[in-house]
């Protein structure tokens, strides 16, 4: 018995991690341009251009004007590291 809890709450443990890095934004405007890879959206003074692909699910009619809210992630494609930073020397 002991082992059977044992593995249950490790089996929560690790479903609880494939969770943790998915944090889910949000946007809120109306709409004023649609294309087949972005719509971009007019929240207050700003212009927010969000990509989107086959995958993207959509319900109701997207078109420009149309008043939307946008989920969204942000995650990296690529990271690339340049030559160490130079530490300046401390003068006494």
């Amino acid at each position: 018995m002991k082992r059977i809890t044992v593995l249950f709450f490790a089996f929560l443990l690790f479903a609880s991690f494939s969770f943790a890095g998915t944090t889910d934004y949000q946007v809120t405007g109306p709409v004023l341009e649609v294309k087949d890879d972005s719509v971009t959206v007019q929240k207050g003074k700003e212009k927010w251009q969000i990509a989107r692909d086959k995958d993207t699910k959509t319900t109701g009619d997207l078109k420009v004007g149309s008043k939307v809210t946008i989920h969204y992630m942000m995650k990296a494609t690529s990271i690339e590291v340049k030559g160490e930073a130079k530490k300046e020397k401390k003068s006494k």
